[in-house]
């Protein structure tokens, strides 16, 4: 495998990992529906703001979100919305499985 193909590659796997933690998962979908303030998140998920934004934090270093701040408030949302496709064709999976 040449090295841009193993860095193509690893740049994916992040993404993949990224999306692989239930709370991260929870605030893309949230995002999805729109743009969020993080206090929203943060009563969304019942956590503290620190977990809330350290899984921010790791979605934005994804390149899966953004952020705009407003004043001394921050709102997210999703930078690549086509990956609300893979998300569905991953329900699509899910869904017969969460049945077993």
């Amino acid at each position: 495998m040449s090295r841009k193909t193993a860095d193509l590659i690893s740049a994916k796997a992040k993404i993949l990992k990224a999306l692989g933690h239930p709370s991260r998962l929870f605030i893309v979908e949230k995002l999805a529906q729109g743009e969020q303030c993080v206090c929203t998140l943060v009563e969304l998920l019942g956590v503290d703001f620190s977990t809330v934004s350290k899984h921010l934090s790791i979605l934005r270093n994804s390149g899966i979100i953004e952020y705009e701040k407003r004043g001394k408030m921050f709102f997210y949302r999703l930078k690549v919305p086509c990956l609300l496709k893979f998300i569905d064709c991953i329900e699509a999976i899910a869904l017969p499985l969460s049945k077993e």
